[in-house]
């Protein structure tokens, strides 16, 4: 079957799509239907079946024989640290550290917050949270004290598993006292907090709270898998509030199992034995679902990568790790490939590898200028595949889906919507617009199994925040349009799309333009108020390395390339040189920050910065072109 094929079939019986796809899942009580509308808006899915998420991932490879197979490579370029960890072992891991939660009095449906490092532990700690029914709540390491503390309140954990420290390019970082003071912020406070010691630094631990994590497994118990009902909550994961207050997506166990497992074969085209990579972190999204739960599932080798794209040591690391570990599917964020690109523009260090074993290079989390889907497209000789879905998603929502049919590319866009994802596109009013023009992306309810149900503990919170202001439809926050094919266009988050003297215009088209310039490595736009025409677009512009010219001239080429490529309706005439842009560590640029700070707003740090020292950059540059305007 082709994807025109897959999507109608899905149209025509979405049941029957589901629960056909569910065959691929090994139940202790097969569900009896797949949607339960019962309480509508609140869709949900497989409620009626039994099952055990770690027991899909570990247990049923080991019994079906496939024990010996890798399933994690652990490779770190920061510390020169090599493991491989086969589905036997991470079985006997994972019962092991399972029985450790239950001795330390952690039962089926009590919260655990990991705060973890790229380390195999992390997995294995999610995957044992798994295997007896507690709810992991993954909070990436490094992050502030009070937003830990914020997180413990809301969770309500029982226990957090933590390790010593994170190591950074830029040194180590000690994550044992950002632990403590976020439980001595905290109004509840968890019972137990076990640490994994690292080699380069070892915390002091609490007597009578603070367990080490090889101690506790000592004596213990394994556990084996308990079986949880299908809508009963696998982790939450904390996403960022407009109020400042993280909102807890919870992911259910059934429908979660159900659609990564399909994504796996169909969206990014491997085959169970076969090595996947997604270069992220297992404190967002992706790594929940691409680096922990989707490969396992499907019976993929998955790679735990603790480094960076470039400086670890160089503008090789990622060509080497694909080379080395066979990487036939590699997933990463669009500005891992920038920074590689500013660092390495004519693609040197790719020829240094073997890389006639990768398939495919998927790209997600920021919009893929078609500049460096290009760039990656010429040096890498495979297909680049944008795709987008969102935390609250939990897997792709539009994609070009290889595994069924390797559509068209199509750049600035990532293609298709999958099975379960009914894409329109709709004015502030929710009144459907025509194909090319700009407005909301919404998706038509019920969302389909994997998806987020609710909130934790936010029911109200959900509702207002997807459901309530295209009644029937999920609110995705992002602004774009759909071409004549079918093809979604992704042009910015709907706060990023400015109005120019009454003309509705996407920073994102901007931004394309601006990376077409060929000094220009990454770029963000961003519009700023004005008096007159209510809101300016205004261009951040981060060059090349090696490139040895007057910024200003740059700046004004940049402006021309605007005014011809969009027309003088843009009024694009700001723009100014920086080094970096401000990033949150999954690789988004903070483009509402840049704003308030161009507006002369007040703004707060955002927890989720990589390197606060960037927005002192930014307000420099800012006030270099006399923002915020006084008066």
């Amino acid at each position: 079957m082709m994807y025109k094929q897959v999507y109608e079939a899905w149209q025509q019986d979405p049941e029957k799509f589901w629960m056909k796809a569910a065959e691929a899942i090994d139940w202790v009580k097969p569900p009896s239907k797949a949607l339960f509308d019962d309480n509508a808006p609140l869709y949900e899915w497989f409620c009626d079946a039994e099952v055990n998420t770690c027991y899909n991932a570990v247990d049923r490879h080991v019994e079906n024989g496939k024990g010996d197979q890798t399933a994690i490579i652990y490779d770190s370029p920061i510390t020169g640290r090599k493991s491989k960890i086969s589905f036997a072992e991470l079985q006997v891991k994972t019962a092991n550290m399972g029985g450790a939660l239950l001795a330390q009095g952690v039962q089926k449906g009590d919260r655990v917050i990991i705060y973890m490092p790229m380390v195999p532990e992390a997995m294995v700690a999610m995957l044992a949270c798994a295997r007896i029914g507690a709810v992991h709540s993954v909070v990436f390491g490094g992050f502030a004290a009070n937003e830990l503390a914020t997180r413990i309140d809301d969770a309500t954990p029982k226990a957090i598993i933590a390790a010593s420290c994170g190591i950074e390019p830029s040194g180590v970082i000690a994550y044992k006292p950002l632990v403590d003071g976020a439980i001595e912020l905290a109004k509840h406070k968890p019972d137990t907090c076990i640490i994994l010691q690292r080699d380069e630094l070892q915390a002091d631990m609490v007597a009578g709270r603070d367990v080490d994590w090889h101690e506790c497994q000592q004596g213990i118990s394994p556990a084996e898998c308990v079986a949880v009902k299908g809508n009963d909550p696998l982790y939450i994961l904390y996403t960022s509030g407009t109020t400042g207050q993280p909102k807890g997506v919870v992911r259910p166990n059934a429908g979660h199992l159900v659609a990564l497992n399909w994504t796996m074969k169909n969206v990014y085209g491997v085959n169970p034995g076969e090595v996947f990579w997604a270069a992220s972190d297992v404190g967002w999204v992706v790594g929940h679902s691409y680096i922990c739960y989707g490969p396992l599932i499907h019976g993929n080798t998955t790679i735990v990568f603790e480094g960076k794209p470039i400086g670890t040591p160089d503008a090789g690391t990622f060509w080497r790790v694909i080379e080395e570990h066979d990487v036939k599917t590699f997933f990463t964020a669009p500005t891992a490939f920038r920074a590689i690109k500013r660092v390495d523009p004519k693609g040197e260090f790719v020829k240094k590898y073997d890389l006639s074993g990768l398939r495919y290079l998927f790209l997600a989390g920021e919009r893929a200028d078609p500049d460096t889907i290009k760039w990656a497209q010429d040096q890498l000789g495979v297909p680049v595949i944008d795709h987008w879905w969102q935390t609250e998603i939990g897997f792709p929502a539009v994609c070009n889906p290889v595994g069924i049919e390797e559509l068209p590319v199509k750049l600035g866009s990532p293609a298709v919507p999958m099975p379960g994802f009914d894409i329109q596109i709709v004015d502030d009013a929710g009144k459907p617009l025509p194909t090319g023009e700009l407005g909301a992306i919404v998706a038509k309810l019920p969302f389909p199994p994997g998806t987020l149900p609710t909130l934790w503990n936010a029911e109200d919170r959900y509702k207002s925040a997807y459901l309530e202001t295209f009644p029937g439809f999920y609110e995705t926050g992002d602004a774009g349009y759909v071409d004549e094919d079918g093809y979604l266009y992704i042009m910015a988050r709907t706060d990023d799309v400015i109005n120019v003297a009454g003309h509705r215009l996407s920073t994102g088209q901007m931004e394309e333009v601006l990376s077409n310039h060929p000094d220009v490595a990454e770029c963000a736009v961003i519009g700023v108020s004005d008096a007159l025409k209510g809101q300016l677009p205004m261009g951040f512009l981060c060059i090349n390395a090696g490139v040895d010219r007057d910024p200003s001239e740059i700046v004004a080429e940049c402006v021309k390339l605007v005014r011809s490529e969009i027309g003088p309706v843009a009024a694009f005439k700001l723009a100014t040189v920086v080094d970096r842009l401000p990033k949150t560590r999954s690789g988004k640029i903070l483009r509402g920050i840049m704003v308030k700070i161009a507006d002369g707003a007040e703004w707060k740090m955002p927890a989720t910065i990589d390197d606060p020292a960037i927005l002192g950059e930014i307000e420099t540059a800012l006030s270099n072109l006399g923002y915020p305007a006084k008066g």
